[in-house]
């Protein structure tokens, strides 16, 4: 059984439209849909945009479904010259940027209870979605993607969250996921369409234009996946 989340709907209609057998329940406002997709069970989720609602889906999904692995899916933003809008970003690990409890002596992003800063997507998973992105001739990255309760447009702002962690990517999602995934020892894996250059000075997509390519994209890359 695969897990897999989307924060909204342009994320997640297609794939749900695939599903085959399906059956639809709705828990806590959020409808989640059960069947296969290419043979494979799944249940699929928008689970709404930021950590909350991603934390939360992804909870409920686990003691639901008892899915073998959680995927997320959806848009980021780049913090890395070699993504470009259209790019997949895939990660390596996740962190929440906006965890700060550095005025006690704590690392920027640090989680207290389990001190952990990054969490690490599945190795397997990560490089299968890689291979995936390449056969679909999609350019792509793997590294570290960040997430915060924050739509990033600044560029001092990307600048340091590129320079604190390191990272390629940033959205609103992921690493409340990843922290849900850790805690529960189910393993996880992220994927992201990239909206938006890193040089804020380029030429800039339409966001409102920019989710069908999106979701365009993460389907392509999610449908040769499953065949995998």
């Amino acid at each position: 059984m695969i897990g897999i989340i989307g924060a909204m709907d342009v994320e997640i209609e297609a794939i749900r439209a695939l599903i085959k057998d399906r059956r639809d329940v709705v828990i806590s406002g959020i409808r989640f849909s059960e069947g296969t997709l290419k043979g494979v069970p799944c249940v699929v989720a928008v689970c709404g945009i930021g950590k909350v609602f991603a934390a939360m889906c992804a909870q409920t999904m686990i003691l639901t479904w008892k899915p073998d692995f959680l995927l997320n899916i959806g848009v980021a933003g780049s913090l890395s010259t070699g993504l470009s809008v259209g790019s997949i970003a895939v990660a390596s690990c996740v962190v929440q940027h906006d965890m700060d409890t550095s005025v006690l002596g704590d690392p920027v992003g640090l989680v207290s209870g389990i001190n952990v800063i990054k969490f690490p997507a599945d190795v397997d998973l990560s490089a299968k979605l890689a291979e995936a992105a390449i056969a679909c001739n999609i350019p792509l990255e793997t590294g570290v993607i960040v997430s915060g309760d924050q739509f990033i447009g600044d560029r001092e702002k990307k600048e340091w969250l590129r320079s604190q962690f390191g990272a390629i990517a940033c959205e609103m999602e992921g690493a409340a996921i990843g922290h849900v995934a850790f805690i529960n020892n189910v393993p996880f894996a992220v994927l992201r369409a990239i909206s938006d250059s890193y040089d804020t000075q380029a030429p800039q997509m339409d966001y409102e234009s920019f989710k069908q390519m999106a979701a365009a994209n993460s389907l392509r890359v999610l449908r040769v996946f499953l065949e995998k």
